[in-house]
């Protein structure tokens, strides 16, 4: 109950913040840059007297003057340094690691802390286990970046008053005409960071359905149909099997909007959306360090993602960590988000490849925007005809606490799994057959084995996590 009191004035700060981050939708480029600097000061300014770490990384950096190009004079934070210098990173004396691990391994549900922080654990695509923690303001943010765009789609389609393109429209979250229901597909469960930032009714009226996407997808399934969802938010993959169903005539449900995360949007299934449901579409680029980088607009004409050019510095660089030009290619994407000072991420290596796209979008906002996500995009196994996602191992992977990186090699019954760290390797290998059930292989067949490190590509420093059988 203290939980859900505390969440509930959560979700009313948010809901209070949103019109302001929606009318920045509208701001000038000149304006997100003032504001951008400005946050940015801040930011280093509380980085550099409350954090060791970054204390000695702007040794040579004032904060006070510092601009956007100044960032480049900082060496970039990888997740090695996080999990390595955590306790150096975070700015304040009321957690440290080894207590943000106790809350993962205690809370039976989400949780906060007695100063209001939440702790989250992720494997990610990356494969590399982190703990982070958002602080009350930040979540206030991120949810607003995750919302905005929906919310500013909302009050178009009023003000529109329902052209025929709109006939199904709702109108905005719970106001006049129906209530809006939201079917959230997410993990679920503790310790990802998903469920918390989407399940959130946006207007008083709204009421939300958590389906976690662990289930058979049967399950799946049977729960979106009661829920008659007006609103989907949730993996892209999941989404886009539930519009393949519908194209199938085996879910009836009109909703009005979508948005999906945490894994690209493959064209597949954005044309499978489209047939099944003819809505706008807010596909969104997020990561639990960072929070919320970019948001599709779901104009009909608009392409890609518009960068959270407020609370996000994005900067394309080579392999040496330098600038590079907006049309000349990168090795990488370092991310710098604005509203973490608890712990902050600074210049951090998000292992994503971005492209700008040039000129306004057809939406008439001046974020930036860049095309959608597809460097991190993790194949699916297949096994006959059964497919099973990434997802089913980096559930059990990515949260154990004692596994700090991973790579899966399918094999043909199963697969091999090869972890560094120190878990119970036969503990590990059961429940990932537990995880494989609910996909149509009720006997997988894994092993689990403890590895020193595993190798990267010589040249390029990068590892890929999930290698399917060949043939």
């Amino acid at each position: 109950m203290g939980y859900r009191r505390l969440r509930a004035a959560h979700l009313s700060a948010a809901r209070a913040a949103l019109e302001d981050h929606v009318a920045r939708l509208a701001w000038s480029h000149q304006r997100i840059e003032h504001y951008r600097t400005e946050r940015l000061r801040a930011l280093l300014g509380f980085a550099r007297e409350r954090s060791p770490f970054h204390a000695a990384r702007m040794a040579d950096l004032d904060p006070a003057t510092a601009t956007v190009d100044d960032l480049a004079r900082l060496p970039p934070m990888t997740k090695q340094d996080v999990q390595r210098e955590w306790d150096a990173i975070v700015t304040t004396p009321d957690i440290d690691r080894a207590g943000a691990e106790r809350v993962l391994a205690q809370q039976g549900w989400f949780s906060y802390t007695p100063t209001g922080l939440q702790v989250f654990s992720s494997g990610g695509s990356s494969g590399v286990r982190g703990v982070y923690i958002w602080d009350w303001e930040q979540f206030v943010t991120l949810a607003c970046l995750a919302w905005r765009w929906q919310v500013r789609g909302e009050h178009a389609s009023a003000d529109s008053g329902r052209s025929a393109d709109s006939a199904h429209s709702a109108g905005p979250a719970g106001s006049a005409g129906r209530p809006a229901r939201l079917a959230v597909l997410e993990a679920g469960e503790p310790p990802h960071a998903s469920t918390p930032l989407f399940d959130i009714a946006t207007g008083p009226l709204t009421q939300t359905f958590v389906i976690p996407t662990t289930a058979p997808f049967d399950q799946i399934l049977r729960a979106v149909a009661d829920a008659r969802p007006t609103h989907l938010v949730g993996y892209a993959s999941v989404i886009g099997r539930l519009a393949r169903a519908a194209n199938a005539g085996e879910l009836e449900i009109r909703p009005v909007r979508v948005s999906t995360n945490s894994e690209p949007l493959s064209a597949q299934d954005r044309d499978a959306i489209d047939t099944a449901w003819g809505v706008p579409v807010h596909n969104l680029w997020g990561s639990t360090e960072i929070g919320v980088q970019a948001v599709g607009c779901g104009h009909r004409d608009g392409d890609g993602l518009h960068i959270c050019a407020d609370e996000v510095i994005l900067e394309r660089v080579d392999a040496a960590g330098r600038p590079v030009a907006p049309d000349e290619p990168a090795a990488r994407t370092l991310a710098t988000g604005l509203a973490g000072r608890t712990f902050p991420f600074v210049r951090y290596d998000l292992g994503d490849e971005i492209t700008l796209l040039p000129g306004r979008c057809a939406c008439g906002s001046s974020m930036p925007r860049v095309a959608d996500i597809v460097g991190r995009c993790d194949d699916d196994f297949r096994y006959g005809r059964r497919t099973v996602p990434a997802s089913a191992f980096r559930h059990v992977l990515g949260t154990d606490p004692l596994i700090s990186e991973y790579q899966v090699h399918q094999t043909a019954g199963g697969a091999n799994v090869l972890v560094v760290g120190s878990p119970d390797t036969t503990a590990v290998a059961t429940a990932l057959a537990f995880s494989l059930r609910p996909y149509g292989l009720p006997d997988a067949d894994i092993s689990v084995t403890s590895v020193a490190q595993i190798p990267r590509h010589a040249s390029t420093g990068k590892l890929k996590r999930f290698i399917a059988l060949s043939g």
